[in-house]
């Protein structure tokens, strides 16, 4: 990272005299994301510059504002903030609220496919903030785990709205949009180039299937023939790539990415419903989501932090107290590993994932079965205590008023 910043001559400099750029995160086919500073608030932001091709494009440029202030009035937990954008000499840039942590795709990374109630965790902010882009009229176009963000507090936020349409209705053509998104495109999208909310739930429903088995269900030698795939075939259940996955997260998916956009939710809202009622009939426990530990983000922050002389904020763990789990619980396998694939990849120790066991995360669950049932008896109690006081007031009732 030393060397591209030494080439990188945006670094240090100070956009629309107000954003310094401090540090390179990522770096795509169509823009670079710096760690910056807001130097009029001493803020740490996201700065999101866009590559100077797009500079000279008039309706891009349009369009860029225009989805940029878009999004900037939605509020919710599951978005990433947009504060600013604007224009300095040869570079479009948003920016953004900075999420120290790191995307999902590097969490998919460093542990593989997630249990039922990690992958939870994930779609419900991530379903909460496509909704508020719904209902205020947005689509997204671009959801896959690169867009997703967890923060070191176990936030998750989806990131880059309205950055496809607007290159998508510039003249420049850009290829990295198709390589970029051809796993998560909606059949319409393949075909037409149409997207709506209901696109958006496709991505989402293949998203979840990622999590579920660490794979995308359609695989081709270029970009272009994955994309074409779910144009003739559905997706397969999760269930079939992994042994484990529950039948509601089978239909939960089948119904997301149903070739058909009519037989999908009708919005994120809708799927987000149906998630709901699929944790509480698992009876599934919260989780938080941890951040990748060797992520971009946590590179680029100890880089800017070494050069200040400042100390570094590391990811905290998902720690629990020495009394939450009981020591002596039978290990319960609840998902069972696949088989690796051809190509190596890093997967999480069995029965483990974010380094805590399952079984603790199924005792948890029992835990929280057994108060709910302690609960149900208490009411069934108390209520038959109630009618037997009203039968015997009722069958006195003449003794006491004669």
């Amino acid at each position: 990272m030393e060397s591209s910043q030494r080439i990188d001559p945006l670094v240090g400099a100070v956009l629309d005299g107000r954003y310094r750029v401090d540090h390179p995160i990522a770096t795509g086919g169509m823009s670079t994301v710096y760690r910056g500073l807001d130097v009029r608030l001493d803020r740490p932001v996201a700065l999101k510059v866009m590559d100077a091709r797009y500079a000279g494009d008039q309706q891009f440029l349009t369009r860029f504002q225009r989805e940029a202030r878009a999004v900037a009035r939605l509020k919710d937990p599951g978005l990433v903030a947009v504060y600013d954008q604007g224009f300095d000499g040869r570079h479009p840039f948003l920016v953004m609220e900075l999420v120290e942590g790191g995307t999902l795709r590097e969490l998919l990374r460093e542990r593989g496919p997630m249990p039922p109630h990690a992958v939870a965790a994930v779609l419900t902010p991530v379903l909460g903030g496509l909704a508020a882009a719904h209902r205020a009229g947005l689509v997204h176009r671009d959801v896959k785990p690169e867009n997703v963000l967890v923060s070191d507090e176990g936030d998750v936020k989806i990131a880059d709205f309205g950055l496809v349409r607007a290159v998508a209705e510039a003249k420049i053509t850009s290829t990295s949009v198709i390589l970029g998104t051809a796993a998560y495109l909606s059949p319409e999208q393949v075909g037409t180039g149409d997207a709506g909310p209901r696109s958006d739930v496709y991505a989402v429903g293949i998203l979840a299937y990622e999590l579920l088995t660490g794979v995308t269900p359609f695989t081709g030698d270029n970009p272009l023939s994955v994309a074409y795939q779910r144009m003739d075939h559905d997706v397969p259940p999760p269930s079939a790539a992994i042994s484990g996955v529950p039948s509601q997260f089978d239909e939960l998916v089948a119904r997301a990415t149903a070739r058909d956009p009519a037989e999908r939710f009708a919005d994120a809202q809708e799927m987000a419903a149906e998630l709901d009622d699929v944790i509480d009939e698992l009876g599934l426990p919260a989780f938080r989501v941890p951040a990748p530990k060797n992520s971009a983000q946590h590179a680029a922050a100890t880089a800017h932090h070494d050069r200040l002389g400042a100390p570094v904020r590391h990811t905290r763990e998902f720690t629990r107290g020495p009394d939450d789990w009981a020591d002596d619980e039978p290990a319960t396998e609840v998902v069972s590993q696949r088989q690796r694939p051809p190509a190596p990849r890093t997967r999480p120790a069995r029965g483990d994932f974010a380094g805590i066991q399952i079984d603790e995360f199924e005792w948890a669950r029992q835990r929280s079965k057994r108060v709910q049932l302690f609960w149900v008896l208490a009411v069934l109690i108390l209520t038959g205590l109630t009618a037997a006081g009203a039968w015997t007031l009722g069958s006195n009732l003449t003794g006491l008023l004669g």
